[in-house]
């Protein structure tokens, strides 16, 4: 993480209005009583250091990056400062540091390699220099609020945080913490049912995301908002389950082009209508083979809703619009009026939806205000 100027001159205003101590811990510290699980969460130093409090997200370092925080260790060059909150009865949470931490303590677990050693593949002095490594952590006391503003600081130098992981810091709570359960790991049950039809990954909270952003009609802050001290987030994955087998329902035969469409907002809007399955993959089959779609995932979205827009029918080439200008000799069929060929738009003479090809001999040049007057724009 490197620090501007400027990034630093933030971090020194928070220094003077906030209670700051800097304290030298070891890794044997940090590590000691190290736990990743559903009961207990992520905690650390002796179970007293929350090390994934509810405004954090989920640790996403990949393996180039939690390799370098060991090579640091191992070489005894310095990590960069860490920074905990204090809270009550001498417990703490990482404000900043939860990738470096969770890194060291995997690593100290055996969960992963360095260099094609775990740690317990180490002489006794390499483990001993690594558990006596020190890190500089400072301690800040200051209020939920304070808290929170500092994340959002001090991550600013870090990994960019997403909205959605802003989202989380800034309504933090019951809810958030219910809701992360079911959408924001790769292992969480709305992987389980829904990584086929959704885009993005849990773990950088895109599946999360995406479900507010359907359920509330795109008022992602709002609904959050109002949610933020429920107790769960039973209505949201109720929500996420009922989409999710409403489109397998209505399209039991998967598709790749099936991944991404949004299908939240579909199923609000259609999800009272009766729709005959068996009819829909037929069509979908023959719609599939029609060159003149050059968007094939759209037409789930037209299936359901007629809209041809979605389809991104294929365009009439350069020289089927020269041609069709040429045997017009420039004249718009509609007003009868001469035009210039970069005056015109080309039009299909039998439509799309009537079995009309985008080929030359289906092609008509129109003044653009009568092809547009055609096409409802």
């Amino acid at each position: 993480m490197f620090l501007t100027l400027e990034y630093l001159s933030e971090i020194r205003e928070w220094e003077i209005n906030m209670n700051i101590e800097l304290k030298e811990i070891t890794v044997r510290e940090l590590t000691n009583g190290y736990q990743d699980n559903e009961e207990h969460g992520v905690v650390g130093y002796e179970g007293k250091l929350d090390i994934r409090p509810p405004y954090q997200r989920e640790f996403i370092y990949k393996d180039k990056q939690r390799d370098a925080v060991i090579d640091t260790i191992t070489k005894d060059f310095p990590l960069n400062v860490m920074y905990w909150a204090v809270r009550e009865e001498e417990n703490f949470e990482v404000i900043d540091g939860q990738q470096r931490t969770i890194s060291i303590s995997q690593f100290v677990e055996g969960d992963f390699a360095y260099q094609n050693r775990y740690f317990h593949n180490l002489q006794k002095d390499e483990q001993e220099q690594i558990l006596d490594y020190k890190l500089m952590v400072y301690l800040c006391s200051g209020t939920d609020s304070e808290k929170l503003e500092w994340f959002k600081t001090i991550n600013i130098a870090g990994e960019k945080l997403t909205d959605q992981e802003l989202r989380n810091a800034v309504y933090s709570g019951s809810w958030v913490s219910d809701a992360k359960r079911y959408f924001s790991k790769n292992s969480c049950p709305a992987y389980g049912i829904g990584s086929d039809h959704l885009s993005g990954t849990p773990i950088r909270q895109d599946y999360l995301e995406t479900t507010i952003k359907w359920i509330s009609n795109d008022s992602i802050e709002r609904y959050m908002a109002e949610h933020q001290h429920e107790p769960n987030a039973n209505e949201l994955w109720l929500y996420f389950q009922s989409v999710i087998n409403w489109v397998k329902a209505v399209f039991p035969k998967y598709r790749k082009e099936m991944k991404g469409i949004p299908w939240g907002f579909l199923y609000n809007e259609l999800k009272s209508k009766n729709f005959d399955s068996a009819k829909l993959e037929k069509e979908i089959s023959e719609l599939m083979q029609d060159e003149d779609i050059t968007n094939k995932r759209g037409i789930y979205t037209y299936v359901l809703t007629r809209e041809e827009k979605h389809l991104n029918i294929r365009a009439f080439t350069d020289n089927q619009k020269r041609e069709a200008y040429e045997r017009q000799q420039g004249v718009c069929v509609k007003c009868g009026k001469h035009f210039e060929l970069n005056e015109m738009e080309a039009d299909h003479i039998t439509p799309w939806h009537g079995g009309g090809k985008t080929t030359a001999n289906n092609c008509q040049m129109l003044c653009k205000d009568d092809n547009r007057r055609k096409s409802g724009i």
